[in-house]
Protein backbone atom coordinates (compact mmCIF):
# COMPACT_ATOMS: atom_id res chain seq x y z
CA UNK A 1 0.00 0.00 0.00
CA UNK A 2 1.18 3.53 -0.79
CA UNK A 3 -0.71 5.79 1.55
CA UNK A 4 -4.35 4.90 0.94
CA UNK A 5 -3.61 3.74 -2.61
CA UNK A 6 -3.51 0.12 -3.62
CA UNK A 7 -0.27 -0.12 -5.58
CA UNK A 8 1.30 -3.27 -7.01
CA UNK A 9 4.90 -3.44 -8.24
CA UNK A 10 5.57 -5.78 -11.16
CA UNK A 11 8.87 -7.33 -12.34
CA UNK A 12 10.43 -5.60 -9.35
CA UNK A 13 10.29 -2.40 -11.38
CA UNK A 14 7.65 0.19 -10.52
CA UNK A 15 7.34 3.22 -12.71
CA UNK A 16 8.16 6.51 -14.23
CA UNK A 17 6.46 9.33 -15.92
CA UNK A 18 5.88 11.02 -19.17
CA UNK A 19 3.64 13.62 -20.73
CA UNK A 20 2.73 15.55 -23.87
CA UNK A 21 2.58 19.39 -24.15
CA UNK A 22 2.30 22.17 -26.82
CA UNK A 23 -0.63 23.71 -28.77
CA UNK A 24 -3.31 22.13 -31.00
CA UNK A 25 -4.05 23.28 -34.54
CA UNK A 26 -6.73 25.98 -34.68
CA UNK A 27 -9.43 23.75 -36.04
CA UNK A 28 -13.08 23.72 -35.03
CA UNK A 29 -15.22 20.72 -35.71
CA UNK A 30 -18.99 20.58 -35.74
CA UNK A 31 -20.93 17.36 -35.50
CA UNK A 32 -24.46 16.37 -34.68
CA UNK A 33 -25.08 14.73 -31.32
CA UNK A 34 -28.66 13.81 -30.53
CA UNK A 35 -29.80 16.55 -32.93
CA UNK A 36 -27.69 19.26 -31.23
CA UNK A 37 -24.92 20.94 -33.20
CA UNK A 38 -21.64 20.72 -31.29
CA UNK A 39 -18.58 22.84 -31.92
CA UNK A 40 -15.14 21.99 -30.58
CA UNK A 41 -13.52 25.42 -30.71
CA UNK A 42 -9.83 26.17 -30.27
CA UNK A 43 -10.68 27.61 -26.85
CA UNK A 44 -12.57 24.45 -25.84
CA UNK A 45 -9.67 22.24 -26.89
CA UNK A 46 -7.11 24.38 -25.08
CA UNK A 47 -9.31 24.16 -22.00
CA UNK A 48 -9.28 20.37 -22.16
CA UNK A 49 -5.51 20.29 -22.74
CA UNK A 50 -4.93 22.60 -19.78
CA UNK A 51 -7.34 20.59 -17.63
CA UNK A 52 -5.66 17.30 -18.52
CA UNK A 53 -2.28 18.72 -17.48
CA UNK A 54 -3.65 20.10 -14.19
CA UNK A 55 -5.30 16.75 -13.43
CA UNK A 56 -2.05 14.95 -14.29
CA UNK A 57 -0.10 17.05 -11.81
CA UNK A 58 -2.83 16.77 -9.14
CA UNK A 59 -2.55 12.99 -9.40
CA UNK A 60 1.22 13.13 -9.37
CA UNK A 61 1.06 15.29 -6.24
CA UNK A 62 -0.89 12.53 -4.47
CA UNK A 63 1.03 9.57 -5.86
CA UNK A 64 4.49 11.02 -5.20
CA UNK A 65 3.92 10.67 -1.45
CA UNK A 66 4.70 6.99 -1.83
CA UNK A 67 8.24 5.65 -2.05
CA UNK A 68 10.06 4.43 -5.11
CA UNK A 69 9.56 4.91 -8.82
CA UNK A 70 6.30 6.12 -10.32
CA UNK A 71 4.68 5.79 -13.72
CA UNK A 72 1.16 6.33 -15.04
CA UNK A 73 -0.74 7.72 -18.04
CA UNK A 74 -2.78 10.79 -17.08
CA UNK A 75 -4.19 10.94 -20.61
CA UNK A 76 -5.64 7.44 -20.30
CA UNK A 77 -7.20 8.28 -16.94
CA UNK A 78 -8.61 11.61 -18.16
CA UNK A 79 -10.12 9.95 -21.22
CA UNK A 80 -11.80 7.13 -19.29
CA UNK A 81 -13.13 9.43 -16.57
CA UNK A 82 -14.33 12.12 -19.02
CA UNK A 83 -16.20 9.41 -20.94
CA UNK A 84 -17.75 8.33 -17.62
CA UNK A 85 -18.64 11.94 -16.79
CA UNK A 86 -20.65 12.09 -20.03
CA UNK A 87 -23.29 10.06 -18.20
CA UNK A 88 -23.18 11.98 -14.91
CA UNK A 89 -25.75 14.56 -13.85
CA UNK A 90 -26.13 17.24 -11.18
CA UNK A 91 -23.60 17.39 -8.35
CA UNK A 92 -21.97 14.13 -9.49
CA UNK A 93 -21.19 15.73 -12.85
CA UNK A 94 -19.99 18.96 -11.23
CA UNK A 95 -17.55 17.12 -8.96
CA UNK A 96 -16.16 15.02 -11.78
CA UNK A 97 -15.70 18.01 -14.10
CA UNK A 98 -14.02 20.05 -11.35
CA UNK A 99 -11.70 17.20 -10.34
CA UNK A 100 -10.71 16.63 -13.98
CA UNK A 101 -10.38 20.43 -14.49
CA UNK A 102 -12.47 20.21 -17.66
CA UNK A 103 -14.64 22.95 -19.17
CA UNK A 104 -18.35 22.43 -18.56
CA UNK A 105 -20.62 21.54 -21.46
CA UNK A 106 -20.84 18.94 -24.19
CA UNK A 107 -18.12 20.63 -26.26
CA UNK A 108 -15.63 19.05 -23.82
CA UNK A 109 -16.41 15.65 -25.30
CA UNK A 110 -16.05 17.02 -28.83
CA UNK A 111 -12.60 18.27 -27.78
CA UNK A 112 -11.63 14.76 -26.68
CA UNK A 113 -12.68 13.64 -30.14
CA UNK A 114 -10.21 16.14 -31.62
CA UNK A 115 -7.43 14.86 -29.36
CA UNK A 116 -8.17 11.24 -30.22
CA UNK A 117 -8.18 12.05 -33.94
CA UNK A 118 -4.83 13.80 -33.53
CA UNK A 119 -3.40 10.75 -31.75
CA UNK A 120 -4.80 8.06 -34.02
CA UNK A 121 -4.43 9.94 -37.30
CA UNK A 122 -6.54 9.63 -40.44
CA UNK A 123 -6.89 6.39 -42.36
CA UNK A 124 -5.31 7.95 -45.45
CA UNK A 125 -2.48 9.57 -43.47
CA UNK A 126 1.05 8.79 -44.74
CA UNK A 127 3.02 6.22 -42.77
CA UNK A 128 4.15 7.72 -39.47
CA UNK A 129 7.67 7.21 -38.07
CA UNK A 130 6.17 6.23 -34.71
CA UNK A 131 3.32 4.14 -33.34
CA UNK A 132 0.67 5.93 -31.28
CA UNK A 133 -2.91 4.91 -30.77
CA UNK A 134 -5.64 5.18 -28.20
CA UNK A 135 -8.90 3.24 -27.96
CA UNK A 136 -12.03 3.31 -25.80
CA UNK A 137 -14.82 0.81 -25.22
CA UNK A 138 -17.94 0.24 -23.11
CA UNK A 139 -18.74 -3.16 -21.62
CA UNK A 140 -22.28 -3.61 -20.27
CA UNK A 141 -24.35 -6.37 -18.73
CA UNK A 142 -26.18 -7.97 -21.63
CA UNK A 143 -29.78 -6.90 -21.89
CA UNK A 144 -29.28 -3.67 -19.90
CA UNK A 145 -30.63 -0.44 -21.36
CA UNK A 146 -28.59 2.75 -21.81
CA UNK A 147 -29.81 6.11 -23.06
CA UNK A 148 -29.23 6.88 -26.73
CA UNK A 149 -27.64 10.27 -25.96
CA UNK A 150 -24.95 8.71 -23.73
CA UNK A 151 -24.21 5.96 -26.25
CA UNK A 152 -24.01 8.53 -29.07
CA UNK A 153 -21.53 10.66 -27.13
CA UNK A 154 -19.41 7.60 -26.31
CA UNK A 155 -19.48 6.49 -29.94
CA UNK A 156 -19.02 9.85 -31.68
CA UNK A 157 -16.58 11.56 -29.31
CA UNK A 158 -14.64 8.62 -27.84
CA UNK A 159 -15.09 6.03 -30.61
CA UNK A 160 -16.33 3.70 -27.86
CA UNK A 161 -18.73 1.03 -29.00
CA UNK A 162 -21.02 -0.85 -26.61
CA UNK A 163 -20.05 -4.48 -26.04
CA UNK A 164 -22.40 -6.77 -24.11
CA UNK A 165 -20.94 -9.29 -21.67
CA UNK A 166 -22.47 -11.36 -18.87
CA UNK A 167 -21.20 -10.03 -15.55
CA UNK A 168 -24.10 -11.69 -13.79
CA UNK A 169 -23.87 -15.19 -15.22
CA UNK A 170 -20.20 -15.43 -16.31
CA UNK A 171 -18.17 -12.87 -14.38
CA UNK A 172 -14.84 -14.52 -15.13
CA UNK A 173 -15.64 -14.76 -18.82
CA UNK A 174 -16.45 -11.03 -18.89
CA UNK A 175 -13.17 -10.24 -17.15
CA UNK A 176 -11.17 -12.28 -19.66
CA UNK A 177 -12.95 -10.63 -22.59
CA UNK A 178 -12.15 -7.11 -21.36
CA UNK A 179 -8.55 -7.99 -20.51
CA UNK A 180 -8.06 -9.54 -23.96
CA UNK A 181 -9.26 -6.27 -25.58
CA UNK A 182 -6.81 -4.25 -23.47
CA UNK A 183 -3.95 -6.62 -24.25
CA UNK A 184 -4.65 -6.42 -27.99
CA UNK A 185 -4.91 -2.60 -28.02
CA UNK A 186 -1.64 -2.21 -26.08
CA UNK A 187 0.21 -4.78 -28.20
CA UNK A 188 0.42 -7.21 -25.29
CA UNK A 189 2.15 -4.75 -22.96
CA UNK A 190 -0.75 -4.41 -20.50
CA UNK A 191 -1.99 -7.79 -19.33
CA UNK A 192 -4.52 -8.63 -16.64
CA UNK A 193 -5.66 -5.03 -16.20
CA UNK A 194 -8.67 -6.25 -14.26
CA UNK A 195 -7.63 -8.76 -11.64
CA UNK A 196 -9.68 -11.59 -10.23
CA UNK A 197 -12.47 -10.62 -7.81
CA UNK A 198 -12.61 -7.03 -9.14
CA UNK A 199 -15.75 -7.63 -11.18
CA UNK A 200 -18.90 -8.84 -9.41
CA UNK A 201 -22.27 -10.15 -10.55
CA UNK A 202 -23.57 -6.68 -9.61
CA UNK A 203 -21.16 -5.00 -12.07
CA UNK A 204 -23.27 -3.21 -14.66
CA UNK A 205 -20.77 -1.29 -16.81
CA UNK A 206 -17.01 -1.05 -17.39
CA UNK A 207 -15.51 1.85 -19.35
CA UNK A 208 -12.01 1.23 -20.71
CA UNK A 209 -9.24 3.25 -22.32
CA UNK A 210 -5.98 1.94 -23.74
CA UNK A 211 -3.02 3.89 -25.10
CA UNK A 212 0.15 2.65 -26.82
CA UNK A 213 3.28 4.55 -27.89
CA UNK A 214 6.50 3.43 -29.57
CA UNK A 215 9.14 5.61 -31.22
CA UNK A 216 12.86 5.62 -31.93
CA UNK A 217 15.12 8.37 -30.66
CA UNK A 218 16.16 10.97 -33.21
CA UNK A 219 19.70 10.22 -31.99
CA UNK A 220 20.00 6.64 -30.86
CA UNK A 221 22.43 5.50 -28.17
CA UNK A 222 25.07 3.12 -29.61
CA UNK A 223 24.90 -0.19 -27.77
CA UNK A 224 28.71 -0.38 -27.92
CA UNK A 225 28.88 2.61 -25.54
CA UNK A 226 26.37 1.25 -23.01
CA UNK A 227 27.98 0.54 -19.64
CA UNK A 228 26.24 -2.31 -17.83
CA UNK A 229 28.25 -1.74 -14.66
CA UNK A 230 27.56 1.92 -13.95
CA UNK A 231 26.00 3.33 -10.79
CA UNK A 232 22.95 5.45 -9.92
CA UNK A 233 23.10 7.56 -6.75
CA UNK A 234 19.89 7.43 -4.73
CA UNK A 235 18.51 10.20 -2.52
CA UNK A 236 20.11 8.75 0.63
CA UNK A 237 23.56 8.69 -0.97
CA UNK A 238 23.67 4.96 -1.52
CA UNK A 239 24.34 3.71 -5.03
CA UNK A 240 22.47 1.17 -7.12
CA UNK A 241 23.84 -0.70 -10.16
CA UNK A 242 22.50 0.59 -13.45
CA UNK A 243 23.00 0.11 -17.18
CA UNK A 244 23.89 3.60 -18.47
CA UNK A 245 23.44 4.56 -22.13
CA UNK A 246 25.76 7.09 -23.79
CA UNK A 247 25.81 9.00 -27.03
CA UNK A 248 28.82 9.72 -29.18
CA UNK A 249 29.97 13.29 -28.58
CA UNK A 250 27.53 16.16 -28.09
CA UNK A 251 24.40 16.85 -30.14
CA UNK A 252 22.02 19.81 -30.37
CA UNK A 253 19.16 19.45 -27.89
CA UNK A 254 16.61 21.76 -26.29
CA UNK A 255 18.09 22.43 -22.85
CA UNK A 256 17.59 24.81 -19.94
CA UNK A 257 19.40 25.34 -16.64
CA UNK A 258 16.75 26.08 -14.02
CA UNK A 259 19.14 26.78 -11.16
CA UNK A 260 18.38 23.90 -8.82
CA UNK A 261 17.67 21.54 -11.72
CA UNK A 262 18.29 21.13 -15.43
CA UNK A 263 15.80 20.24 -18.15
CA UNK A 264 16.57 18.32 -21.33
CA UNK A 265 14.29 17.42 -24.23
CA UNK A 266 15.12 14.27 -26.20
CA UNK A 267 13.17 14.18 -29.49
CA UNK A 268 11.95 11.07 -31.22
CA UNK A 269 12.18 10.45 -34.97
CA UNK A 270 9.78 12.68 -36.87
CA UNK A 271 9.88 15.55 -34.38
CA UNK A 272 6.29 15.17 -33.12
CA UNK A 273 7.20 13.69 -29.73
CA UNK A 274 9.89 14.13 -27.13
CA UNK A 275 10.87 12.94 -23.69
CA UNK A 276 11.62 15.71 -21.21
CA UNK A 277 13.92 14.93 -18.30
CA UNK A 278 13.94 17.24 -15.26
CA UNK A 279 17.13 16.44 -13.36
CA UNK A 280 17.83 18.00 -9.93
CA UNK A 281 21.44 19.08 -9.44
CA UNK A 282 21.68 17.12 -6.18
CA UNK A 283 20.78 13.48 -5.63
CA UNK A 284 18.35 14.44 -2.84
CA UNK A 285 16.76 17.32 -4.77
CA UNK A 286 13.77 15.51 -6.28
CA UNK A 287 11.22 16.30 -3.51
CA UNK A 288 11.89 20.05 -3.86
CA UNK A 289 11.52 19.83 -7.64
CA UNK A 290 8.28 17.85 -7.30
CA UNK A 291 6.90 20.49 -4.93
CA UNK A 292 7.55 23.16 -7.59
CA UNK A 293 5.77 21.27 -10.38
CA UNK A 294 2.58 22.99 -11.56
CA UNK A 295 0.94 23.43 -14.93
CA UNK A 296 2.10 27.04 -15.21
CA UNK A 297 5.66 26.16 -14.15
CA UNK A 298 5.87 23.28 -16.63
CA UNK A 299 4.67 25.59 -19.41
CA UNK A 300 7.18 28.25 -18.36
CA UNK A 301 10.06 25.78 -18.24
CA UNK A 302 9.35 24.26 -21.65
CA UNK A 303 9.29 27.76 -23.17
CA UNK A 304 12.77 28.43 -21.78
CA UNK A 305 14.34 25.46 -23.57
CA UNK A 306 16.95 26.54 -26.13
CA UNK A 307 19.09 24.52 -28.48
CA UNK A 308 22.69 23.83 -27.49
CA UNK A 309 25.19 20.96 -27.67
CA UNK A 310 24.62 18.38 -24.94
CA UNK A 311 26.40 15.13 -24.21
CA UNK A 312 23.76 12.74 -22.90
CA UNK A 313 24.09 9.81 -20.49
CA UNK A 314 20.94 8.20 -19.08
CA UNK A 315 19.78 4.89 -17.62
CA UNK A 316 18.28 2.06 -19.60
CA UNK A 317 15.18 0.83 -17.78
CA UNK A 318 11.92 -1.09 -17.98
CA UNK A 319 9.14 -0.30 -15.50
CA UNK A 320 5.57 -1.36 -14.88
CA UNK A 321 3.04 -0.38 -12.24
CA UNK A 322 -0.65 -0.61 -11.40
CA UNK A 323 -3.01 1.36 -9.18
CA UNK A 324 -6.54 1.35 -7.81
CA UNK A 325 -7.30 5.07 -7.64
CA UNK A 326 -10.73 5.31 -6.00
CA UNK A 327 -9.46 6.79 -2.74
CA UNK A 328 -7.18 9.31 -4.44
CA UNK A 329 -9.93 10.52 -6.77
CA UNK A 330 -12.24 10.99 -3.79
CA UNK A 331 -9.48 12.93 -1.99
CA UNK A 332 -9.26 15.18 -5.07
CA UNK A 333 -12.99 15.93 -4.88
CA UNK A 334 -14.72 13.21 -6.94
CA UNK A 335 -16.79 11.93 -3.99
CA UNK A 336 -20.38 11.43 -5.09
CA UNK A 337 -19.47 9.25 -8.08
CA UNK A 338 -18.35 6.48 -5.71
CA UNK A 339 -21.28 6.66 -3.28
CA UNK A 340 -24.13 4.43 -4.38
CA UNK A 341 -26.60 6.32 -2.19
CA UNK A 342 -26.07 9.71 -3.88
CA UNK A 343 -24.26 9.11 -7.21
CA UNK A 344 -26.18 10.43 -10.20
CA UNK A 345 -25.35 8.71 -13.49
CA UNK A 346 -28.90 9.07 -14.74
CA UNK A 347 -27.44 10.34 -18.01
CA UNK A 348 -26.48 6.72 -18.71
CA UNK A 349 -29.65 4.79 -17.91
CA UNK A 350 -32.34 7.34 -17.06
CA UNK A 351 -32.25 6.49 -13.35
CA UNK A 352 -29.75 6.81 -10.48
CA UNK A 353 -28.89 3.14 -10.04
CA UNK A 354 -25.17 3.24 -10.99
CA UNK A 355 -22.01 4.32 -9.13
CA UNK A 356 -18.29 3.84 -9.68
CA UNK A 357 -16.85 0.89 -7.79
CA UNK A 358 -13.20 1.10 -8.91
CA UNK A 359 -10.80 3.01 -11.16
CA UNK A 360 -8.00 0.66 -12.16
CA UNK A 361 -4.90 1.82 -13.99
CA UNK A 362 -1.83 0.01 -15.25
CA UNK A 363 1.16 1.40 -17.17
CA UNK A 364 4.39 0.16 -18.75
CA UNK A 365 7.52 1.82 -20.16
CA UNK A 366 10.71 0.45 -21.73
CA UNK A 367 13.53 2.91 -22.44
CA UNK A 368 16.46 1.51 -24.43
CA UNK A 369 19.24 2.58 -26.80
CA UNK A 370 16.86 2.57 -29.77
CA UNK A 371 13.91 4.46 -28.30
CA UNK A 372 10.88 4.18 -26.03
CA UNK A 373 7.86 1.88 -25.85
CA UNK A 374 5.06 2.76 -23.45
CA UNK A 375 1.50 1.62 -22.86
CA UNK A 376 -1.26 2.15 -20.33
CA UNK A 377 -4.86 1.18 -19.74
CA UNK A 378 -7.66 2.36 -17.46
CA UNK A 379 -10.88 0.65 -16.42
CA UNK A 380 -13.72 2.44 -14.66
CA UNK A 381 -15.99 -0.24 -13.19
CA UNK A 382 -19.57 0.64 -12.24
CA UNK A 383 -21.94 -1.27 -10.03
CA UNK A 384 -25.68 -1.14 -9.65
CA UNK A 385 -26.57 0.16 -6.20
CA UNK A 386 -29.42 0.97 -5.92
CA UNK A 387 18.51 27.71 -31.74
CA UNK A 388 21.65 30.38 -31.57
CA UNK A 389 25.49 30.53 -31.19
CA UNK A 390 26.61 27.40 -29.44
CA UNK A 391 28.41 27.49 -26.12
CA UNK A 392 30.71 24.73 -24.96
CA UNK A 393 28.69 21.53 -24.75
CA UNK A 394 26.92 20.51 -21.56
CA UNK A 395 27.23 17.03 -20.07
CA UNK A 396 23.82 15.81 -18.91
CA UNK A 397 24.35 12.68 -16.81
CA UNK A 398 21.11 11.43 -15.27
CA UNK A 399 22.69 9.25 -12.60
CA UNK A 400 20.40 10.21 -9.71
CA UNK A 401 16.63 10.61 -9.18
CA UNK A 402 14.81 12.61 -11.83
CA UNK A 403 11.39 13.41 -13.30
CA UNK A 404 10.60 12.72 -16.93
CA UNK A 405 7.72 13.01 -19.36
CA UNK A 406 6.84 12.27 -22.99
CA UNK A 407 5.17 15.12 -24.87
CA UNK A 408 3.23 15.31 -28.10
CA UNK A 409 4.78 18.47 -29.48
CA UNK A 410 1.75 18.96 -31.71
CA UNK A 411 -0.99 19.38 -29.14
CA UNK A 412 0.06 19.50 -25.49
CA UNK A 413 -1.76 16.50 -23.99
CA UNK A 414 -0.11 14.84 -21.01
CA UNK A 415 0.16 11.15 -21.88
CA UNK A 416 2.60 9.82 -19.30
CA UNK A 417 4.23 11.30 -16.18
CA UNK A 418 6.53 10.05 -13.46
CA UNK A 419 9.93 9.77 -11.83
CA UNK A 420 12.92 7.44 -11.59
CA UNK A 421 14.20 7.02 -8.06
CA UNK A 422 15.95 3.66 -8.37
CA UNK A 423 16.37 1.88 -11.75
CA UNK A 424 16.40 -1.47 -9.97
CA UNK A 425 13.21 -0.81 -8.00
Amino acid sequence: MVGAISRRKILGLPALGMAMAAGLRSLAQAHSNGGTLMLATESDTKGVLSGNTRFALDLYGKLRDGSGNLFFSPFSLSSALAMTAAGAKGETSREMIQTLHLPEGKSTHASFRKLNESINGAENEPARPYALLTANALWSQKGDHFLAEFLTTARDDYDAGLNEVDFRGDTEGARKTINAWVEEKTREKIKELIGQSVLKPATALVLTNAIYFKADWRDTFPESLTNKNDSFTKADGRTSPVTMMRQTGSKPYAYWDGGSFRMLELPYVGGSFAMDILLPKSADGLPALEAMLTESKLTEWTRKLTSQPVKVEMPKFRLEESFELSKILQDLGMVRAFDGSIADFSGMTGNRELAISAVIHKAFVDVSEKGTEAAAATAVTMFRSSVVARPQFVTFRADHPFLFLIRDLRNGSVLFLGRLVDPKG
